[in-house]
């Protein structure tokens, strides 16, 4: 395998003389060598559809693109989209009145030639020409490095001018028998779409008892003091909501055991949700955040969709496919220890009296009959 830095000083000097078919033969054979999930590969993969595309190769650039969208990594994702859209992109056809055209006649050359003989002899009885009306010849083309800058800057562009809908969840577990759920749908670059002023329209008769509060380009809700089963229903009902009105189906499923082990109790979490049909919904950002009270365990910890704080889960959502975690944490049973202290008190209380009644008090008796 030939050595990255090579192969990408390489191809970056063949891109920028504009050598885009050797460019394309360099890369071809061992692009195999770099995988997609290393940066590597990425970088490689995003030259090779530059390339592609400077030889209007687009049905292969397409390919290579849609190998990117598969990626694990979110920015790699977005990436992909922004060049499938440039590439999606309409072509601009340049005016025919932008070239100078010259009809091919001969009388035409006998008159230039006739007029370059005027001009050498005037040539040398004038020492400045006036030459503003003359005809500046054909228009050249662009540079091979032009469609390059245009390609890098319409990529810089793409995000700045395109819509992007961040939804995020924050289920709070620190008080198990008390449980507040928070939801916040935020409109990134552009106004809300359809979907979420209809959203926010039903869903305050589906959660009459939620805090709601509406901006221009936000909306958020909240719910209380909720036990683990209104939580799951009031889950599934704002998903179900907002994606049905989106025009896509999803299903989130939660499973929860407990185990009570005298002074604690433990609690295991298994959440899917199914976003399969989400992949046809561009520029949307789902983040799932849960407070636990203790230390999580997780049956995977090299889920690149995590970031595990002390007592804070992030999961980034991945549209296109069932997102799956699965976690357990430790908390005190309460009850049982509150139980416990109370029969403790009174059982040291019982004892105290009674021996206290046992040893009698110093008062004086008084002399018996």
């Amino acid at each position: 395998m030939k050595n990255y830095e090579q192969v990408l000083e390489t191809v970056e000097l063949a891109l920028a003389k504009g050598e885009y078919h050797f460019c394309i033969q360099f890369i071809s054979p061992i692009i195999k060598s770099f995988p997609l999930d290393s940066q590597e590969g990425v970088n490689l993969r995003t030259i090779l559809i530059t390339a592609l595309c400077g030889i209007n190769k687009k049905e292969n650039a397409k390919e290579i693109c849609k190998e990117l969208l598969k990626s694990h990594e979110s920015k790699t994702r977005d990436d992909a989209k922004y060049l499938m859209e440039i590439i999606n992109s309409p072509e601009i056809k340049r005016p025919e009145n932008w070239n100078i055209k010259f009809d091919n006649n001969t009388s035409l050359k006998k008159n230039s030639r006739n007029a370059l003989k005027l001009n050498k002899i005037n040539l040398s009885e004038k020492k400045f020409i006036n030459i503003v009306d003359k005809p500046t010849g054909e228009t050249k083309p662009f540079q091979s490095g032009f469609a390059f800058i245009i390609f890098l800057i319409l990529l810089l562009l793409i995000p700045l001018l395109s819509g992007c809908v961040k939804i995020e969840n924050t289920l709070d577990l620190r008080q198990f028998e008390s449980i507040n759920n928070y939801l916040e749908v935020e409109s990134k670059y552009i106004n809300k779409l359809p979907w979420q002023i209809k959203f926010e329209d039903v869903i305050k008769d589906i959660l009459p008892d939620a805090e709601i509060v509406k901006g221009e380009s936000n909306f958020s809700l909240e719910n209380k003091n909720l036990n683990l089963k209104d939580a799951k229903e009031i889950l599934n009902k704002i998903q179900k909501t907002a994606f049905d009105l989106a025009g896509f189906s999803s299903d989130l499923s939660i499973d929860t055991t407990q185990r009570n082990l005298i002074f604690f109790k433990k609690y295991n979490f298994r959440i899917s949700f199914d976003l399969e049909d989400i992949s046809k919904m561009e520029d949307i950002q789902l983040n799932f955040k849960i407070i636990h009270p203790h230390k999580a365990k997780f049956t995977s910890l090299k889920n690149p969709q995590l970031k595990i704080s002390k007592n804070l889960i992030i999961w980034n959502l991945i549209p296109g496919q069932i997102n799956f975690l699965e976690f357990s944490f430790w908390s005190w049973n309460k009850l049982f220890i509150g139980s416990t202290v109370v029969l403790l008190l009174i059982t040291i209380t019982y004892f105290l009296r009674f021996y206290r009644l046992k040893l009698g008090s110093d008062l004086p008796q008084l002399p018996s009959e």
